[in-house]
């Protein structure tokens, strides 16, 4: 399927622009039912409301002894143990006490727990230490000191953290409405690439830049529906993008969207998707194609392994995250100081550096070695991509940037 092309296809984009233009194709995607088990950092499109108080019955915070917190006994005797999980036909009146765990029901007629620690029983009595005067209430968890019955606890929008999850599973929700996964497909291109477990013939590599973006996939909650090589050739190609497209909510292409002869992917996404840009003005990764078809996302990463990681982070990430109504879809933004001179270019520049908090506090940016678009080690310890707009003067040491944080 052809579709019309924009006039300036081929302009270089500002990164903020290029952003913009893809935030306004990312939808958000539909809700579904998961289950406790796979709740774990999706987004919660439901409010929560408990509909039971938490704890519903008064508890000890403490291993020890329920007692009358007026009665003037040091020594009690003790009418039975209450334990956790257990109610018991126990009651406590003056002069009396009754072995209690943590968590375990108040018996009757007890209003006050005296730690084990500040007691001493023997046979059927406890001696509670002089210095010990047991308050009303001391070391009991009343009813509904956690949660009342009608409170909201849980707010759509939210990220389910391990806590919000236990707290669903406390309240006995087994299953609660939250965004649905993005179905994403990763496709490296070239003849050139083999296996990393195959020995490279002559003029071959091994295909680094798939896994380096499984690996950045992962901790983004997106189900990976493919993940393959495809050859260079028309035919070959388009089969793969026609299938990723029909069953995926987002397509990761690496390589074959610069000028080459060989580049096959960005003539094809002309052809199969509506293309909204292809060149953007950034070093590294100024071949990068972003299309769509219905409401599948497509982009076409260059095939330089740090250009291709730089442009993920940068405007792939931040759609992944979008798609799913995270809150903080963007990297963190920081102000920066620069530890040495930094020559710009006449694009936007995306440096790879380590960071150290200086004497004042200030963080301050060291360049991560040398940064040549295909050394992947610069990006390796790379604590953040400190934005270096183009200028004609270099920016000195001392001079401050903003930068995205990474870790």
């Amino acid at each position: 399927m052809s579709l019309s092309l924009p006039a300036d296809l081929d302009r270089l984009r500002e990164p903020a622009e290029a952003t913009a233009i893809i935030r306004a194709h990312t939808p958000l995607l539909p809700a579904e039912t998961a289950s406790l088990t796979a709740l774990a950092g999706r987004v919660l499109r439901e409010d929560i409301v408990s509909d039971e108080d938490q704890p519903p019955f008064a508890a000890s915070t403490v291993d020890g002894y329920a007692v009358v917190a007026d009665d003037p006994a040091a020594v009690r005797a003790v009418r039975g143990d209450q334990f956790a999980g257990r109610t018991e036909s126990l009651r406590v009146e003056r002069g009396a006490a009754v072995y209690i765990t943590t968590g375990a029901p108040i018996p009757p007629g007890a209003d006050a727990v005296v730690m084990v620690e500040r007691t001493e029983q023997a046979g059927d009595t406890v001696r509670i230490s002089r210095d010990v005067v047991p308050k009303p209430g001391e070391n009991i968890r009343p009813v509904g000191s956690d949660l009342r019955r009608g409170d909201r606890v849980l707010s759509s929008g939210i990220v389910l953290s391990p806590a919000a999850v236990g707290l669903l599973a406390s309240l006995g929700r087994t299953a609660v409405q939250v965004t649905r996964r993005p179905r994403v497909s990763v496709l490296a291109t070239g003849d050139e690439l083999v296996e990393p477990g195959e020995t490279p013939a002559p003029g071959q590599i091994r295909d680094a830049n798939r896994f380096a973006l499984l690996a950045a996939l992962a901790p983004l909650g997106v189900e990976i529906v493919y993940a393959g090589i495809a050859p260079d050739t028309d035919d070959a190609q388009r089969a793969f993008l026609t299938a990723r497209i029909a069953d995926s909510d987002v397509v990761i292409t690496s390589g074959g969207v610069s000028m080459g002869r060989k580049d096959l992917i960005k003539g094809l996404l002309v052809e199969l998707a509506t293309v909204h840009f292809r060149q953007l003005r950034m070093r590294p990764g100024k071949p990068f194609t972003f299309a769509t078809a219905g409401d599948t996302l497509l982009f076409g990463l260059p095939g330089n392994p740090v250009s291709g990681l730089v442009g993920f982070e940068v405007f792939v990430r931040p759609a992944l995250l979008a798609m799913q109504g995270r809150p903080d879809a963007e990297r963190p933004r920081v102000r920066v100081r620069l530890a040495h001179d930094v020559v710009p270019v006449d694009r936007t520049d995306y440096l790879r550096a380590t960071l150290r908090t200086a004497a004042d506090g200030v963080p301050e940016a060291t360049a991560n070695g040398t940064q040549q678009s295909s050394r992947l080690a610069s990006l390796v310890a790379a604590d953040a991509l400190v934005i270096v707009p183009p200028r004609e003067m270099p920016y000195r040491a001392g001079e401050s940037l903003d930068a995205l944080l990474l870790g």
